[in-house]
């Protein structure tokens, strides 16, 4: 029996144990809300997802099965949990375990309409896919006896059938018209290209290997034999085939049944019923406020060119650029720790897990993100957080920008959140996940806006940055909408970032990229941010001189995560209890 082989065959024992275990349930006493709590945790230590697709990077063992009928498995044990969720008398719980039992149902359809779309017919999106799995799993390891790096090139010899299932996948968009544009495929295939080109002694998947030369020497030659010429047949067929069919437009409304598609992931993402014309409305609202704002800095620093003079100046004078890739993450480290300095007068409960700052790893960099935190670390094993930056193209990597992604991307923003998730073991494992986008991305966007009360910001600059970075949120929200429902071209959806923000050409780039690969993602974070400062202005209004900051934002981390409507039942019982008499 292969290794692949076996965790199929374990993976399938659990699922029929699992489905076996709710008939028996159901034929015997009704299960209780606890009992459906740890099916369903059961259920994702097997199978973690993110917005409906597998997250293989946490899985336990091998790489995940993501066939039809491998989903459909997975649909009918959801749809057995949400059937007896749906049977339980919420009257009789008590408000936190029916807040949880409203939430996890929310997410178990999520998760149930999700499969119904078949999305793993697009198993790449821009820079993020399948082929960058094994590579996320290798630079998370920490092997510490030879059994374990044995099983970690054992593992490793799954690579080539998990890469033939993502063909399959493919191939079956490409039948049924489900593809990305060209656009999107560029990405893929530069990042492909990337990591073949890496030499093989160099190859991340080694890295965890250094120590068990015997294992390395076998993942060496794993590598040579089957798992490069698996990366090269995926590339071909990618740069060759599937992009013979790149769907020519470039929104996903284009594709069969992909308005609906898109309007399901709107309520996903966004937790919300806002149709794609609101969110739309919304951002348009959104960047007429913030260009106002943006024109009084500008006004403060005596400046008297055009808006487009300034951006100019902005893009091109050296003073705002670092000279080389240690300088930008030294930028970051010194903006990180002066944040640092002011955090405990806006919040009384902090992470113990502190975070490192690292570049993004160079395979990787190009077409990758400006910056990314929150993700990694294990304080009970001894890890940090990583803060990840991107250092290459120095000239587009303006340090204006660098006190506001240092607050969404690490504290208080993403790492604050994920590492408090860790920590608060009260809550069951669906709210420490981290994966609603409104919630997760709309308290990072939220922190950026606050670092002007913290006061991060020491200039006009700075503050224009903060606020060049929230228009490119508010611009997310009018572009994507734009591309995937009112059929806008690139050039028009590139537009409103040209004109509104200091973004360098490749951060347009490669973010217009992400939004054509990953519909509806990109809006939640306004949304969520939204939210929040309507609940927060709700609370100061209720509780005038009763309103604690650090209370509130305390009362937000300590949630996890949830869909805005059940943040804001969360919100408003708050505020009824501290308007109680002391």
């Amino acid at each position: 029996m292969t290794a692949q082989f076996g965790t199929v065959f374990a993976r399938r024992a659990r699922m029929l144990a699992l489905m076996g275990t709710a008939l028996l349930l159901a034929a015997a006493a009704p299960p209780t809300f606890p009992d459906l709590v740890a099916d369903y945790e059961r259920f994702s230590a097997d199978y973690p997802m993110e917005a409906g697709r597998s997250d293989p990077s946490r899985s336990r063992t091998g790489w995940p099965e993501e066939s039809p009928a491998a989903m459909a498995s997975r649909r009918a044990a959801l749809a057995q949990i949400a059937a007896a969720l749906d049977a339980l008398d919420g009257q009789t719980l008590p408000d936190e375990d029916r807040l949880n039992r409203d939430y996890l149902r929310e997410l178990i359809g999520w998760r149930i309409e999700g499969i119904d779309f078949d999305e793993r017919r697009f198993a790449f999106v821009a820079h993020e896919g399948f082929y960058n799995t094994p590579y996320s799993l290798a630079r998370g390891m920490d092997l510490r006896t030879e059994a374990e790096a044995v099983a970690w090139v054992e593992r490793m010899r799954g690579i080539p059938d998990y890469f033939a299932a993502q063909r399959t996948n493919l191939e079956r968009g490409v039948a049924t018209g489900w593809t990305h544009p060209s656009v999107v495929i560029d990405v893929a295939v530069a990042v492909l290209r990337n990591q073949i080109a890496v030499p093989l002694a160099d190859d991340p998947m080694l890295a965890p290997l250094k120590a068990y030369p015997t294992a390395l020497t076998q993942a060496q030659g794993l590598i040579e034999r089957e798992i490069r010429p698996a990366q090269r047949a995926m590339l071909a067929f990618i740069d060759g085939p599937y992009r013979t069919q790149a769907r020519a437009d470039l929104g996903v409304a284009a594709v069969p049944g992909g308005r609906a598609y898109y309007d399901f992931l709107l309520r996903y993402y966004t937790t919300t019923d806002l149709t794609a014309e609101q969110i739309h409305a919304m951002g348009l609202s959104e960047v007429k406020r913030i260009r106002s704002e943006m024109d009084t800095v500008i006004a403060s620093t005596g400046f008297e060119g055009s808006f487009a003079e300034w951006l100019r100046f902005l893009r091109t004078d050296p003073r705002f650029y670092a000279t080389s890739r240690e300088g930008l993450i030294e930028k970051y480290a010194a903006a990180s720790k002066r944040i640092d300095g002011v955090l405990p007068r806006y919040f009384s409960v902090l992470p113990r897990q502190p975070f490192t700052i690292v570049p993004v790893p160079r395979d990787l960099e190009e077409g990758y993100t400006t910056a990314r935190g929150g993700g990694g670390g294990d304080f009970a094993k001894g890890f940090a957080g990583t803060f990840v930056v991107n250092t290459s193209h120095l000239d587009q990597r303006p340090l204006y920008e660098v006190p506001a992604l240092s607050l969404h991307e690490a504290a208080p923003g993403h790492h604050t959140h994920f590492a408090l998730n860790k920590e608060n073991q009260a809550l069951p494992s669906f709210r420490r996940a981290g994966d609603l986008l409104a919630f997760r991305e709309g308290w990072a966007l939220y922190a950026e806006r606050l670092g002007h009360e913290m006061g991060v910001y020491r200039d006009a600059y700075e503050r224009f940055g903060s606020l060049s970075t929230e228009m490119w949120r508010a611009c997310r929200m009018v572009v994507d909408t734009g591309i995937h429902v009112m059929g806008w071209d690139y050039a028009r959806a590139r537009q409103c970032f040209e004109d509104n923000t200091a973004l360098a050409d490749i951060n347009i780039d490669t973010e217009l990229a992400r939004y054509i690969g990953a519909p509806a993602g990109a809006v939640a974070y306004k949304v969520g941010e939204l939210k929040i400062i309507e609940l927060r202005g709700r609370a100061e209004q209720a509780l005038g001189d009763r309103f604690d900051i650090r209370a509130f934002h305390d009362l937000i981390l300590a949630q996890g995560q949830l869909p805005m409507t059940l943040l804001e039942q969360k919100v408003d019982g708050w505020i009824a209890l501290q308007r109680l008499p002391r």
